[in-house]
C-alpha cells in the first residue's frame, strides 16, 4: 500500500505507521471479500478504494486537529465504514461510533472492528444499528458527540436534521460533500439555524492525481436542538426544513 502512504503524505503531510498500513490492507481485503455477497461499494479496484474511500475519508484532518484530545465522533449513515473506520485507524485514541440503518452492514462493520482490533484500549469503536431520526431523540446519543460526520448520505437540509441533534453544544457537524455545494448550502441554512447550528465555513480540496472535488461544510452547534427534531422517519426527506 505504498500509494496509500504517498497519497496520505500529499494530503496531510503525515505518514502512516506500519501497523496502520497493515490495518488498511486488512480492511481492503475484508471489504472486497464481503462485497462479493453484500452490496457495500461499487468501487473495488485497490487504487480506487485507496483514493476514493481511504484518502477521501482522511482528508478532513486538514481542517480538524483530532490529535489535540480524545474526541467522541459519530459517523451517521456509515455504510461500509466511511469515513469512520479510516479515521479510527489513523487516530486510534478517538471514540468512534459507526451508525447505520442496515443491520447486515453493522455485522460487517463489527467484523472489521474485531479483525482490525479497533477496540485496542486507546479509544473505543462501536457499530450501532438504527435510524437517525429515532436515535437522535435518544438520551444515550442526543447531543453527546464532539464531531458528527457523514459522507454521501443526503442533501444538506435533510442531513442537518439527521446529524445536528447528535452534536453537543460547542461541537461540530462536518458533512463530506461534493465540490459544487453553494446552492445546496444556501438551501440548507434555514434548517441549520432551526436545529441549533451555525454555518462557519466551507473547506474545499481536490483529491491527489484526480479531478475529484471535496467540500467539508463546517457547522458549529451553538444551542440545543428543539425537542421536535428530528421528526419521525421519512419526514425530513419529504418535507425538508
Amino acid at each position: 500500500m505504498k500509494k496509500l502512504n504517498d497519497y496520505y503524505m500529499s494530503v496531510t503531510g503525515r505518514e502512516l505507521t506500519k501497523k496502520q498500513i497493515e490495518q488498511f490492507e486488512k480492511y481492503y481485503e475484508l471489504l472486497v471479500e464481503t462485497n462479493k455477497v453484500m452490496n457495500l461499494t461499487a468501487i473495488t479496484d485497490k487504487d480506487e478504494v485507496i483514493l476514493k474511500h481511504f484518502i477521501d475519508s482522511l482528508a478532513i484532518q486538514n481542517y480538524v486537529d483530532f490529535t489535540s484530545k480524545k474526541f467522541n465522533v459519530i459517523d451517521i449513515g456509515t455504510g461500509a465504514g466511511f469515513p469512520g473506520i479510516p479515521l479510527k485507524i489513523a487516530f486510534p485514541q478517538l471514540d468512534i461510533t459507526l451508525f447505520d440503518s442496515l443491520n447486515k452492514r453493522i455485522k460487517f462493520l463489527q467484523n472489521v472492528i474485531d479483525e482490525l482490533d479497533l477496540n485496542n484500549g486507546e479509544g473505543k469503536c462501536e457499530a450501532i444499528h438504527g435510524r437517525a431520526e429515532e436515535a437522535g431523540k435518544n438520551i444515550l446519543y442526543r447531543e453527546k458527540y464532539d464531531y458528527v460526520v457523514s459522507r454521501a448520505v443526503a442533501n444538506m437540509a435533510v442531513l442537518s436534521e439527521y446529524c445536528i441533534p447528535f452534536t453537543k453544544i460547542g461541537g461540530l457537524f462536518i458533512p463530506y460533500k461534493s465540490g459544487e455545494i453553494d446552492e445546496e448550502l444556501s438551501n440548507s441554512k434555514k434548517a441549520i439555524n432551526i436545529l441549533g447550528g451555525k454555518y462557519v465555513e466551507t473547506k474545499k480540496l481536490v483529491l491527489p492525481d484526480s479531478d475529484i472535488k471535496r467540500s467539508f461544510v463546517i457547522v458549529k452547534k451553538i444551542k440545543n436542538t428543539p425537542k421536535a427534531y428530528p421528526r419521525k422517519a421519512g419526514t425530513a426527506s419529504k418535507q425538508p426544513l
